[in-house]
């Protein structure tokens, strides 16, 4: 106060509360930038979907429907499991529990794969000789296959895991 004229002394006081209130927008306007920056970041650079281009079936592949029993030390599980495959090499492997419900969804061909689904946790993509330990078993699945198509009840093992089809 300014005991003269009883007034607000600006030139002391009015200062301070005007650089306060840059300070405080510059912070908020850094903290802003700084979410928005990483929010992109990770929505452009998180992305699931790879740019690969995966053959679609034609009617020249072949099918087969049936069950799957999946085991491992820990899991048994048993699910509807779709498969088909080209002459090319193109595999694909649907497994569901009931309508709607898809476990696992792997697409492949010789040097690509992606899968997704809840058994596949956040999903993969990527070279198969870079695929992730816990899902090597699913993708030697495709070798198998091509090389014994004929097979009515084909069963693999791999590491730990086995897989018996029932078609």
């Amino acid at each position: 106060m300014n005991e003269e004229t009883g007034g607000v002394d600006v030139g002391r006081t009015g200062w301070r509360s005007i650089m306060s209130l840059i300070t405080i927008h510059s912070t908020v306007a850094t903290v802003f930038l700084a979410f928005f920056a990483s929010t992109v970041f990770c929505v452009t650079s998180c992305a699931t979907s790879s740019s690969h281009h995966f053959s679609n079936p034609t009617a020249d592949w072949r099918s087969k429907s049936g069950q799957l029993m999946y085991h491992t030390p820990n899991t048994t599980l048993i699910g509807e499991v779709l498969v088909r495959f080209s002459k090319d090499g193109d595999f694909e492997l649907t497994v569901s529990k009931g309508p709607g419900i898809t476990l696992l969804s792997l697409r492949q061909d010789a040097t690509f794969a992606e899968v997704k689904g809840g058994l596949a946790g956040q999903g993969w993509s990527g070279l198969v000789t870079q695929a992730p330990p816990q899902l090597r078993g699913w993708l030697g699945l495709r070798d198998r296959f091509l090389q014994e198509s004929g097979r009515k009840n084909p069963q693999y093992a791999a590491g730990n895991e086995t897989f018996v089809f029932r078609f």
